[in-house]
């Protein structure tokens, strides 16, 4: 995450069990857990957003947060609306 080439074939078979995964840093690995914490939970654990505070800057988290909970919004809306999915994000086995 965060690389300008985005994710490869192998980190996107990763993503279901991220943590396990040696394929993310430590960092993509809080930053995943923080993006399906807030999508799962009505609240972040403590540790977990220490953890989060200890990697990234206060503008990071806010933008991160902006971008999880904009997805969150548009998944809603497009069901909702009965929108079907456009094929652009690969679902786990």
């Amino acid at each position: 995450m965060g690389r300008a080439d985005g994710l490869t074939d192998s980190e996107l078979d990763a993503l279901a069990d991220f943590a396990a995964s040696p394929l993310f840093t430590a960092s993509e690995s809080v930053a995943l857990a923080y993006a399906e914490t807030v999508a799962r939970d009505s609240a972040v654990p403590d540790a977990l957003f220490k953890n989060l505070r200890e990697r990234f800057s206060d503008e990071a988290i806010i933008e991160m947060t902006a971008a999880i909970t904009w997805e969150i919004c548009a998944a809603k809306f497009n069901r909702a609306l009965e929108i079907e999915a456009q094929g652009v994000c690969r679902l786990g086995p």
